[in-house]
């Protein structure tokens, strides 16, 4: 299914969620190629960039593989939004969305995240002095409110699209659920009946069967894949094909999963020089092996090393244990 957001069009409607320390330009383009039609940065400090701190910079790092970029900004300022969107626009992003969702202690803190949930004036403020500093598509990605029994998910998603958001994202979680409990979908359905800009869901999205039941359930023009990618770039061609009428997928077999791991290591390590890009990608393995057989003792076996060759092989030795046992010494 394909969807437009302001003046861009998707390939298809299945996107991938900013996360902190995840979404950086080699995990990125790992999942577009699994067909992920829209990727974010993660998300990055209004203020650092308005500083001209490296760090702030180096998060806006694309290529000509990464499009259409998604960037997410934070802040509570709106004047540092503003010129933070004057920035990101300057930069070559394709969208820009303003995070108004993360429920972290040290960003709600500081007045940003979910905790400018808490101030309708103050996201009208910052909506409207954005909109007039970028002609960028603008997004918004919200949770259901600040607290589980205070939801202004509505209210939020009204002021944005009043004020010229051209779609929302909506995790209906409450800040001070985090990721605990489940994510009510029905607040998703609500959002859609009551805007008139796409609506996109987020939330307990673990299988292809649960983005048709999203969709099919709250009528959102397209969801978003978070936590779930996290070891498993497959999910979006899967989520895709499912969409598309093939209801059966295979997982991955131990030569696809090694190639990809390989492809993944070799990105990060491109982007950050080997001993950065291996510590990296160490918390990957993480998850690329989690429900594996032997899947502990291997995570704690690569947990230290540095060097390429030695990890690629360990990886190899864990994915073909039969080709092991039968080498000739």
């Amino acid at each position: 299914m394909q969807i437009k957001i302001g003046n861009l069009s998707f390939k298809n409607n299945v996107f991938l969620a900013p996360m902190a320390g995840i979404t950086n330009l080699p995990f990125r383009v790992l999942v577009r190629e699994f067909g992920c039609a829209l990727a974010f940065t993660e998300m990055i400090s209004a203020n650092g960039l308005v500083r001209k701190t490296i760090k702030s910079f180096r998060y806006l790092d694309s290529s000509p593989k990464d499009k259409p970029l998604g960037v997410q900004i934070f802040g509570s300022d709106p004047t540092a939004l503003s010129e933070a969107a004057r920035i990101v626009t300057d930069y070559g992003a394709d969208m820009l969305d303003i995070n108004m969702g993360c429920p972290v202690r040290k960003v709600v803190k500081a007045g940003a995240g979910a905790a400018l949930m808490k101030d309708p004036g103050m996201v009208r403020l910052i909506f409207q002095a954005i909109r007039r500093a970028t002609l960028l598509p603008l997004t918004v990605k919200i949770r259901s409110g600040w607290r589980n029994r205070e939801t202004n998910a509505l209210d939020i998603a009204c002021i944005a699209e009043d004020c010229g958001a051209d779609a929302v994202i909506l995790h209906p979680r409450s800040a001070d659920q985090g990721f605990s409990g489940t994510a009510d979908w029905s607040l998703i359905e609500s959002l859609k009946k009551r805007l008139h800009i796409p609506v996109i869901g987020s939330g307990d999205i673990k299988s292809p069967q649960d983005a048709l039941k999203m969709i099919t359930q709250t009528g959102c023009d397209g969801i978003m894949v978070g936590r779930s990618a996290l070891g498993n770039p497959w999910i979006f061609r899967d989520i895709i094909s499912y969409l598309e009428g093939q209801k059966s997928s295979l997982p991955p077999l131990p030569g696809e999963r090694e190639m990809v791991m390989a492809n993944h290591m070799d990105m990060e390590i491109d982007y950050f020089g080997e001993m950065l890009g291996v510590r990296n990608f160490r918390k990957h393995l993480l998850w690329y092996t989690k429900g594996l057989r032997d899947g502990s003792s291997f995570r704690k076996t690569v947990g230290t090393m540095h060097d390429k060759a030695v990890m690629a092989d360990a990886i190899r030795r864990f994915l073909h244990p039969v080709m092991e046992d039968t080498e000739i010494p």
